[in-house]
Formats: C-alpha cells, structure tokens, sequence
C-alpha cells in the first residue's frame, strides 16, 4: 500500500464511510482505517442459527423517496448510492404500549394523517400539533442555514427569515408544548419520540427534538432489504472503486504531529500512514485521552470533552422465533412498552436496574423474507440512564444479570400485549452495555453519545463548529459529533466533516470540490 494519502480516517463506521466516499468523489486519496475486519461499526449484522439479525438499524430516518425525498435520501442520491441499495417501507411510525394505565396509541406516517389520528385519540389537540409542526419545520430550515454557514449565522438573517425558531431555539420540549397548548396526553403520545433521543421531554432542546420528528413523520422510515450492512458494504465498495482505500484490523495507536501539525497516523503493528488530513469517527474521550500525545492536547478541548456527560447505555435482545409473525399474533412492526408514557416519570425507570421498557421490532412485518419461512425475527431494544448498569452488574453476576433483565423485559412484553413469545424462542442473544463498550469502544457501552442536554444541545453545537475545531485539520464525525446520535444523523454527520476538510484543503490552496 502507498503510505501518502490527502486524508486519513479513522474508524469505518456510518461517518467515516460517508466521509470517504464524499472525499474520494472530489478526486482525493482516501485511507480508511478500521480496526474491525468489516465495515459499518454498528451497522453491521451477525448470525445465530439460522437467523441473521441486524445488530442496530429498527428504522432509518429522513430518508423519504424519491417523490419525497429527505436529507439522507438527498444525500444517498448525491454519493451515487441510492439506486445500489434495496429499501423498503415501514408501515406507521410506532405503536405506543403503557404499562401503567393499560392503553395503547398507535401514530401513522404523515403529518396530515398523524394529526389525524392524533384528534381521535386526544380531542382538541389538532390545532396544536399544527403550530408544532410549523415550528419544526422553520426550525429545521434554520439549523440547514447555521450548518451552511459553519455557525457563523448571521442574526440579523436569522430574526427576518426564523423568528418563530429564535423564540424556541433556547427551550426544552416541555416548556415549548406547554406554550403552544398541547394538551397533555397529546405531549406524552408524541413524546414517545424521545427513546430515540435518550433525553426525557424536560431536559432535551425542543429544537433537537421537533427536528427529527418532524423528518421521521413527515417522510417516513425505511429498511434496507439487506440490513444495515447493506448499506455499509455498497459505501466501502464505492470508495474503492473510486480509488479510496479501506483496510480493515488496523487500529490506530496514534495520531502524530510534525511540527505541531498534523502529520498522520501510528497503527499499533507499527506501521505508519502520513497525511496532513484526519478525520476521526470516535468519540473524543477516545481522540483526546488515548490517540494524542498528552503535550498536544489543547486544554480547552480537553476541558470541553471533560465536561460533556455520557449518554444512554444499550440493552438489546435479538430473538430468532420458530413460529411465524401472523401465527403469534405480532401484527405491527413495532411495539413500543413504556412503563410511563411520561417521557420524565420513564427516564428515571430507566435508571433503575430493573427497567422492564423497550422498543420492539418484528423485521419479518416489513421484510417477509428477512427469517426462514415459518419464523419471525424479534429485537428489543432498550437503554439505561447513567451508570446502572455499571453500577449494579459485576464480573461475577453478569451472566445471571443480564439473564435477569432481558427475561423481565421479554415478561413485560408479554403481559402488556398479551403475545407469548417465550416457548417460541430458538436463538437469543443479549447485547448489554458491555458488548456495546467491546465492540465500539465508547466508554460504558454509550450507544447515544454525549447528552444533547442543557447547553449542549444540538443548536450550540452546530454555533461551535468552528470553535471547536481545536487542532487544524482534524475533524471529528459520529455520534458524539455536532449531529448528535442516530443513523441519519451519523451519515449526515459524515457529510459533514467531509465537506469541513474540503474547506481547509481549499484554504491551503487545494483546487474546489465538486
């Protein structure tokens, strides 16, 4: 292999690849490292028996069609990609079970139609879901804007073009729901969005929020026919087909320095990459503590990495059933149990080490042929708050643990819907906060990055890119990034930092991009 490249990434998961394919379509060389011996990091799938289940993908966002098409789908049409990957349609937004007052709500994709549908469960709140969607709507264009300008918004542009989304930029969901006259059972329906988030409705941006839900509602989900790894497959053939380079068990040691610039990268077999260009997909706990010399860690990114809170820690279930869909009586695709529809009341279930709450999926409703005939794949997927986990589980007890919480999870499933799932169980598998730490290496198995909380929520980030590029020519992607956590908001992420590294190519006085 050659051993000069324009950038070098770090890391093959949804941001590095989008990064490099974005980088290697402008004519430049392109490295990707990744320590693992496929691409994709959690987009990736795994086999049990004879059941191949994806290890993260329930729905992927902002995506749209082609009549229809949301930013991911734009984005996908841009990379040459959307027409290489096979997508198909999940069928309505979520079904939402509480345990604790016995009653289900199940939200179609649309606006027009959730709203709809929203009136017959909650009379009255039509106009106020209205006025909530309009704001997301502003709210979204204005954040687009801040991105193009680097965060360099222009206030006076802001207070002429959004002055509904000045108004709400600096307030959580709770506050803003309150202000418009969403009635309550209306905010808590609606709220269920916030699993998505890892942040309950009194702590998290109403910026954040009405954003993604405004994508995710108004153009739907899809799923690759294929899994997730579809997705990452077609992405790393692409880079090399344009000439990127992608190498696979190669785990970076080091980030070095010439000079005090950027000067490449050290593997831990001792091999050495050079390239006045970086772009880490990791988190910067990882990039500041671990890959930079000590003496070139600048102490404000230091003292900002420090200062960020951890996200949620994933739980998943992954069963293989040997009894269809339709014979167990799994109609939706998915089946979302709460303890409390209280987006605040469920976020301290969640930290509890019996949390019995999670989001299910039945794949086979979406995609018939995903299992052998007569079979289902089901996965739950659930998060704790904090540190329980860590907290509660030992080397000793982590088998029986984990046994422990995911039955009481598969339990509460049962007796909320009144599916019975367990004598059909042929293959399980348990992801706890562990497999995710192992297999990603974000600290404590964080699956959601850092909080998106307080003032540091989704708009300060995106105000701080700049600010925050604290060693030139290093760019950080991923879901510890400004995007925050998500699959769309990790390839949009990857975009992003790809776009950032042109920029600081051009200012050196490189050619412009395409």
């Amino acid at each position: 292999m050659e051993k000069k490249y324009d950038c070098i990434i770090i890391g093959a998961g949804n941001a590095g690849l989008v990064a490099g394919l974005e980088l290697a379509k402008n004519n430049k060389k392109v490295l990707i490292l990744e320590k693992e011996n496929a691409p994709g990091g959690v987009a990736t799938s795994f086999k049990r028996g004879r059941f191949e289940f994806d290890a993260s993908l329930h729905a992927l966002g902002s995506f749209g069609n082609k009549e229809h098409p949301g930013e991911v789908y734009e984005l996908f049409k841009k990379l040459g990609i959307v027409d290489k990957i096979g997508f198909v349609t999940i069928p309505e937004a979520f079904h939402v079970y509480s345990m604790n007052d016995n009653a289900n709500y199940k939200l179609p994709f649309g606006i027009i139609e959730f709203m709809e549908q929203m009136e017959q469960y909650v009379p009255g709140s039509y106009d106020a879901l209205k006025k909530f969607f309009v704001l997301a709507e502003e709210s979204k264009e204005a954040l687009s804007y801040i991105e193009e300008k680097k965060g360099n918004a222009d206030m006076a542009y802001l207070k002429k073009n959004y002055p509904d989304f000045l108004k709400v930029s600096t307030h959580t969901v709770d506050k803003v729901f309150d202000a418009i006259g969403m009635p309550k059972k209306a905010q808590e329906i609606l709220e269920t969005y916030w699993v998505f988030l890892g942040s309950p409705a009194s702590k998290v941006s109403f910026v954040h929020f009405a954003t993604l839900a405004f994508s995710y509602i108004a153009h739907g989900a899809q799923l690759p026919l294929k899994k997730s790894y579809e997705i990452s497959v077609v992405l790393a053939e692409e880079i090399e087909r344009l000439g990127g380079k992608v190498k696979y068990a190669s785990c970076v040691k080091e980030i070095l320095f010439k000079e005090k610039k950027i000067a490449g990268v050290l593997l831990d077999n001792g091999a050495i990459y050079e390239s006045e260009h970086v772009i880490a997909n990791l988190s910067p706990t990882s990039v500041y503590g671990s890959l930079i010399p000590n003496q070139m860690v600048p102490k404000d990114a230091l003292k900002l990495t420090n200062s960020r809170v951890l996200g949620a820690r994933g739980f998943s279930i992954f069963l293989g059933l040997n009894q269809s869909a339709k014979d167990l009586g799994l109609k939706d695709y998915s089946y979302y149990i709460l303890e409390n529809l209280d987006s605040n009341k469920e976020a301290q279930n969640r930290r509890s080490i019996k949390n019995s709450s999670s989001a299910v999926y039945v794949l086979n409703n979406v995609i018939p042929s995903c299992s052998p005939k007569g079979t289902t794949i089901l996965e739950m997927s659930s998060f704790f708050m904090d540190d329980v986990f860590s907290k509660n589980v030992t080397e000793k007890n982590y088998f029986d643990m984990k046994s422990k919480i995911a039955l009481n999870m598969i339990n509460a499933f049962e007796r909320t819907t009144g599916i019975v799932i367990k004598p059909y169980i042929e293959e399980i598998e348990i992801a706890t906060p562990v497999t995710y730490a192992r297999y990603t290496g974000h600290p404590d198995g964080v699956i959601y990055g850092y909080k998106g909380t307080g003032m540091d929520n989704l708009l300060p980030r995106l105000l701080s890119i700049e600010s925050e590029n604290f060693i030139p020519n290093l760019r950080l992607c991923g879901g510890f990034d400004v995007k925050l956590a998500g699959f769309s908001a990790t390839y949009l992420s990857g975009d992003l930092s790809a776009r950032l590294t042109l920029q600081d190519m051009i200012e050196e006085g490189e050619e412009e991009w395409n």
